[in-house]
């Protein structure tokens, strides 16, 4: 993949103008970086390290400590589906069997025409609602076939264009559109 685009650099070095010290822009740069080219590239990292003034191990430690910062292709749309206890027990397991059949592939692969994915994680703190799924930065609580049906069906109406800003990256002023957001 490609390095860092000359704009995504420069929406980089403005979050690092937030704060006391650039390397603190590290979470939404990396952020940046997987909204450029759908997941963080090696030459990302290197890019993110020279602007921000940090090693690339460093930004490479970070970007492969959280689970957020996906290393390799993965769908347009990427659904999270809670399996701890409290989802296994009201039907995650039936909520995965279903995208599984829905989309044809198994968790942790992207569709062949590179739409979706889905993938089980720990904990999405929302246990009352069990079985739950995250996408983008909406909980799917009590989740059932026919919601998931609708959502996928939704999703693939949808015409391709330009990726969304990311729900993460929204409260950084310029980049999500808020030119006078000055919370961040």
């Amino acid at each position: 993949m490609a390095a860092l685009t000359e704009q995504s650099k420069q929406r980089i070095e403005q979050i690092a103008r937030r704060y006391p010290e650039p390397r603190s822009g590290l979470l939404p740069a990396l952020y940046v970086a997987q909204e450029q080219d759908g997941y963080v590239t090696d030459e990302a990292i290197s890019d993110i390290a020279e602007v921000l003034g940090v090693s690339p191990s460093a930004v490479k430690g970070v970007a492969t400590f959280y689970t957020m910062y996906y290393h390799r292709p993965v769908g347009r749309y990427v659904f999270q589906v809670c399996g701890t206890l409290s989802c296994a027990l009201c039907g995650a397991e039936k909520m995965i069997k279903h995208l599984e059949k829905t989309l044809g592939v198994k968790e942790g692969q992207p569709t062949p025409d590179g739409k979706f994915m889905f993938e089980t994680v720990e904990c999405l703190g929302a246990c009352g609602g069990a079985p739950v799924m995250l996408f983008g930065d909406r909980y799917y609580e009590n989740l059932t076939e026919e919601e998931l049906d609708k959502v996928i069906a939704e999703l693939r109406s949808r015409p391709d264009g330009p990726v969304e800003t990311p729900p993460q990256l929204k409260c950084y002023g310029a980049i999500g559109g808020n030119e006078n957001n000055s919370n961040g």
